[in-house]
């Protein structure tokens, strides 16, 4: 299957696994990536003919996020290692659909968290089709409104773009959501993170369950941007939108361990996922290097050619080793958000690094949309900004050194 096939003690429903994930990523998320990154138009991307709708009902048909969840109830160490597997392979397929596939599930986890029945039964059965979003950068505020360690987390006078005020037994909503929500335009239930107390600047959050079918909300036009064009990111707008008090999950006092909590997870599922980008633009670049021939051999021959893919075959198998420690740790001990934030920079750098000295392997055609490698070094690139940008992170990880 791979090069990177070294692993020790996989038990043979791991290597299922696996091998299910790669057929999945190889199959179905690549060859769609690859049509839905050359559409001009994003909102094509959500059409309702589009290649999309299909890799979200393979995925449930095949039951992987199901199986990462039942993973989770089973054994913490187990669940590690299929987290890591998957998360690695469907990386590997098309970064901005893993993204999408990861943020589908967020309204089921919080229902979960929540412990009420009735929460549960509405967003978290078993015959749920939702399509869930983590609803959090604002027009005025991104990685820092997850910066719950730094001094402006608690400053009331920076204010938020989306408030909700208590009113009787239901919370109204208004404000907006920037254009960066993964899934965002079309998403059916957001979970929301908002400013409940604005006294207490983004301390003052809370975390709701929003239906995006209710009076008063909004979508804007999907972003057209430079890489992951296969993940949908949109804005989402509040007028007056009115919900439970109930579907306010997450309330002040939880709110600062909330964000931790999440950035803790949604970072180290950014390193193993990345780990998977870095592992095929070195996939790509040695096949390319054994097939193009220059000076009379394949390029492959010549001495530079080597260090560098030797130095990428390095690289990524330190990312690899990293990124699977800290979610085997952060699975079977009080989780650290230093380590999370250590996978995701440093994985996401990897990928971009690897991705460089990939193209410059394939040269001239490296620039060329008809080879694989630049659609990789694009999308690598937005891996440094989204889930936190990268130099942000640095700081709320410094903090607990």
């Amino acid at each position: 299957m791979s090069s990177f096939d070294i692993d020790v003690g996989l038990t043979d429903e791991e290597r299922e696994v696996r091998d299910l994930s790669h057929k999945f990523a190889e199959e179905v998320l690549r060859p769609a990536g690859v049509e839905l990154d050359r559409l001009q138009d994003p909102a094509d991307v959500i059409a309702s003919d589009s290649v999309l709708w299909k890799v979200f009902d393979r995925y449930r048909e095949l039951g992987l996020g199901d199986l990462e969840a039942g993973a989770a109830e089973a054994d913490p160490i187990v669940s590690a290692r299929i987290r890591y597997l998957v998360n690695e392979e469907i990386g590997w397929g098309d970064s901005g659909l893993a993204v999408s596939l990861g943020v589908l599930g967020f309204p089921t986890l919080f229902a979960r968290l929540s412990g009420s029945p009735e929460l549960i039964e509405r967003f978290a059965s078993p015959q749920n089709r939702e399509i869930g979003c983590w609803a959090v950068t604002e027009p005025d505020h991104g990685s820092d409104s997850l910066a719950f360690d730094q001094p402006q987390f608690a400053d009331p006078k920076i204010r938020a773009n989306c408030i909700a005020t208590k009113d009787g037994h239901e919370y109204v909503i208004r404000g907006q959501k920037a254009a960066w929500v993964s899934n965002g335009s079309i998403a059916t239930v957001a979970t929301l993170f908002c400013t409940i107390d604005p006294s207490q600047g983004f301390r003052g959050g809370g975390v709701a369950l929003v239906p995006l079918d209710l009076p008063g909300v909004s979508r804007g036009v999907p972003l057209d941007k430079l890489g992951q064009r296969a993940l949908n990111q949109g804005e989402i707008f509040f007028d007056d939108v009115r919900i439970p008090a109930e579907y306010m999950v997450v309330g002040t006092d939880a709110y600062s361990g909330i964000v931790e909590m999440v950035l803790t997870t949604a970072n180290a599922y950014m390193g193993t996922t990345f780990v998977g980008v870095a592992r095929a633009a070195y996939e790509h670049a040695l096949a390319y290097s054994r097939e193009r021939v220059q000076g009379g051999v394949p390029i492959f021959q010549h001495q530079n050619v080597k260090a560098k893919l030797f130095r990428m075959f390095s690289q990524v198998e330190a990312a690899r080793s990293l990124a699977r420690r800290v979610l085997l740790y952060n699975s079977t001990q009080p989780p650290q958000i230093q380590y999370s934030i250590a996978s995701k920079t440093f994985c996401t750098q990897t990928a971009f690094e690897v991705a460089s000295q990939a193209l410059q392997i394939f040269g001239g055609n490296g620039l060329s949309r008809e080879y694989p490698i630049e659609k990789l070094l694009r999308d690598a690139r937005a891996s440094m900004i989204e889930d936190g940008c990268n130099d942000i992170l640095a700081l709320v990880g410094a903090e607990k050194l």
